[in-house]
């Protein structure tokens, strides 16, 4: 072979090594020292074949008797293989010719797997099994199991991680006085006992995380997090931005006109943020409340206050029905002060558009409030001063920061109706300030809750028609829209049955909206009974839901379009079909467009058998609380941190090793950063060069 083809081919295969280590995250020595084990094979000792448990694996060392390719019923390798002790047979459904030669009558091994019982007798289905050399001896650590890709072996993994071991720094980032006071081990000595334990120390112990040398790992972890955070929050105190001082003019005129008092909890938030939009640096608040709390309001007063500055204020939702609540609604408190309110939408006429864009980029409007549209190249704030994101998880990281970047250096205002447990916050939100609404309204009924089989559903529909027709309304919520595919709406749910082991074929097999629609109607003939759904066109939309709430119609048949941004204060009633597909969140935020007026409300939860582990537990939690807050603690308990905050659109890394219940680690490590940036800046700077690596740009967003 030529040299230059020899070249190439070596080339090529380290560049495929390369494209499968970086699936995995692994560029650097840092990372390999930090891509730790899953879980240990004990190799260390040789099991008697006699001693063998089923399904316990254990190493045992054989000869090979006889082998054969067999075809009962579809092409396989059998081994038959002994020790002093006893037999077996070695099975292999796929193998590669070199495994065949190497099972040769007379071969002596070392097989590592899980004994079954099988047609032939004890078995092991695929073992890992080398040929053993003269003179070889036993390893003298577990042998460590490491995430993988496709691809990329075990053997090959283990060496390139044994080499970053030899190679890397493993010099300690914490001060010694921090290391001392927390009882925690060197690095250098927690990762080796991690990648290479000894054979004293048992699977059980190492792979239940509760090690001085994992609890090492998490604390850095999770220091690496906060301090990159904290760095964050510090870099855009120092950066300028327009103090949007008060007068209360506009301020005091709404809160004068306002038909109702604001909640002690919305005057603590209002008075943080205002506050926080007159000093010279950006805000960057999380204003968090739960379902019907009174955020937008708040968001009213803010934009207000920065009127009264001279500057724009902007407010952008991630859904046309929740942008258009907040439209209407700012426009009838605002404009009898003299403010106008423009809208902006993707769904808006061209000549309605550039009429808004052009008002908008010559400073004539003061506040906007729209969708994506609103972060549009061609649009242009003349002098925006307050960005305000809605909903802001379901925004990815670029468009939050569009917005933002409409105004030099932009006060910004995030709000959520899906409460953060405290641990998260303290976590994930570290470089954000908080303002928490914990209290409803004065005059919100509470809502009941009740799980219902779906073979009582004949029941239900005759409590709907009775609610209606005693002058009420109800919402009939259902995850589909079509027989041959899931709705946009309906992603969130197609995860839950994933989650809970359900085919994605179970999905289909869902009541559509269309399906529901036509027979309520069929069922409840006296009724008018409106549809609506992503698919719908704007304006057909914007139609059904005007109706709705004018009372011109009584049941409203909706995907999980309404989840967030429908407010009728006469709706006291909502049926959720095939309830145990939704997650804890949605579930929440559905359940809150009922409640929100004085009549009695009651969310009715309709259910199919049989019940998944995890569907009965999103029901049992959410039948049992309306507290937002309960019901995150117990939704990020049950999804974990990732799904919980959306990663892949919030730009944040998963933490991969530390637990965000351990609230007592997470204060440490929180205490921690503050003080290493003030007293050890240089050690901080060497930790966040360790674990994140030029990656802290995803935590600024």
């Amino acid at each position: 072979m030529p040299c230059s083809s020899l070249a190439e081919k070596k080339a090529a295969s380290a560049n495929t090594l390369a494209a499968r280590l970086a699936r995995l995250g692994l560029r650097t020595d840092a990372d390999f020292i930090l891509h730790l084990p899953l879980r240990y094979e004990d190799e260390t000792r040789i099991t008697a074949l006699a001693d063998a448990r089923p399904g316990v694996a254990a190493q045992f060392e054989v000869d090979v008797v006889d082998s054969e390719i067999a075809y009962r019923p579809r092409r396989q390798l059998l081994a038959r293989v002994r020790d002093g002790s006893g037999a077996l047979i070695l099975r292999f459904l796929n193998f590669y010719p070199s495994q065949q030669k190497a099972l040769q009558p007379g071969a002596h091994l070392r097989i590592f797997g899980e004994l079954h019982e099988g047609y032939l007798g004890p078995e092991i289905i695929h073992p890992r099994f080398h040929v053993v050399a003269a003179g070889e001896t036993l390893p003298e650590c577990l042998t460590p199991v490491y995430p993988t890709t496709a691809g990329l072996g075990q053997g090959t993994l283990r060496r390139l991680i044994e080499k970053a071991l030899a190679r890397a720094d493993l010099g300690d980032t914490l001060p010694p006085e921090l290391r001392e006071r927390l009882g925690l081990p060197e690095f250098a000595a927690a990762i080796h006992r991690l990648h290479t334990p000894p054979p004293e120390m048992t699977q059980a112990e190492l792979e239940a995380r509760g090690h001085p040398a994992w609890r090492r790992v998490q604390f850095d972890e999770l220091l690496a997090q906060q301090l990159s955070l904290r760095r964050a929050y510090t870099a855009r105190r120092a950066r300028g931005a327009p103090p949007l001082k008060p007068t209360a003019k506009l301020t005091g005129a709404l809160l004068k006109s306002l038909p109702f008092r604001l909640t002690a909890a919305q005057q603590h938030a209002w008075q943080e943020i205002a506050a926080d939009l007159a000093q010279p640096h950006p805000m960057q608040r999380l204003l968090q409340g739960d379902v019907g709390s009174g955020k937008t309001v708040v968001a009213a007063l803010a934009m207000l206050q920065a009127v009264e500055a001279g500057h724009q204020a902007a407010l952008m939702a991630p859904t046309e029905i929740l942008a258009e609540q907040h439209y209407r609604k700012l426009a009838a408190w605002l404009e009898p002060l003299g403010i106008e309110v423009a809208w902006l939408t993707g769904s808006l006429k061209k000549r309605e558009k550039e009429a808004a864009i052009e008002k908008v980029g010559a400073g004539e409007t003061a506040i906007i409030v729209g969708t994506h549209a609103l972060i549009e190249d061609k649009v242009e704030l003349a002098r925006l001063g307050l960005a305000i994101v809605d909903e802001q998880h379901r925004f990815g990281v670029r468009q939050r920061l569009a917005l933002k970047e409409k105004g030099l250096y932009a006060h910004q205002l995030a709000m959520s109706a899906t409460p953060i447990p405290r641990t998260l916050a303290m976590s994930y939100y570290a470089d954000l300030d908080v303002s928490v609404l914990d209290e409803l309204p004065p005059g919100r009924s509470p809502v009941t809750t009740k799980l219902v089989s779906e073979s009582r559903r004949d029941q239900v529909v005759a409590r709907v028609h009775d609610a209606c027709r005693a002058g009420g309304q109800a919402y009939w919520v259902c995850p589909l829209i079509e027989e041959n595919g899931v709705s946009a709406e309906a992603n969130a749910s197609e995860a839950n049955v994933k989650r809970s082991g359900r085919s994605q074929n179970a999905v289909l097999q869902l009541k559509t909206a269309e399906e529901t629609y036509a027979r309520l109607a069929a069922d409840l003939p006296d009724l008018k009974i409106g549809l609506v759904h992503g698919r719908l066109k704007p304006a057909e939309k914007a139609a059904v839901m005007s109706a709705f709430v004018a009372n011109e119609i009584h049941l409203l048949v909706a995907t999980t379009v309404i989840e967030v941004g429908v407010d009728v204060p006469n709706a006291s009633l909502m049926v959720i079909e095939h309830a145990e597909r939704f997650g804890l969140a949605q579930l929440h935020q559905l359940r809150g467009r009922v409640g929100r007026g004085t009549a009695q409300s009651a969310c009715i939860l309709l259910y199919a058998q049989p019940l998944g582990e995890l569907a009965r537990a999103r029901l049992k939690v959410i039948f049992g609380s309306t507290d937002g807050f309960e019901i995150a603690r117990e939704d990020l308990r049950l999804r974990g941190p990732g799904e919980f905050i959306g990663s892949r659109q919030s730009g944040l890394p998963l933490l991969r090793y530390a637990d965000l219940e351990d609230a007592a680690l997470v204060e440490q490590a929180r205490a921690a950063a503050e003080d290493m940036l003030h007293r050890a800046p240089e050690a901080a700077a060497a930790h966040l060069q360790r674990w994140l690596g030029g990656r802290e740009e995803l935590l600024k967003a």
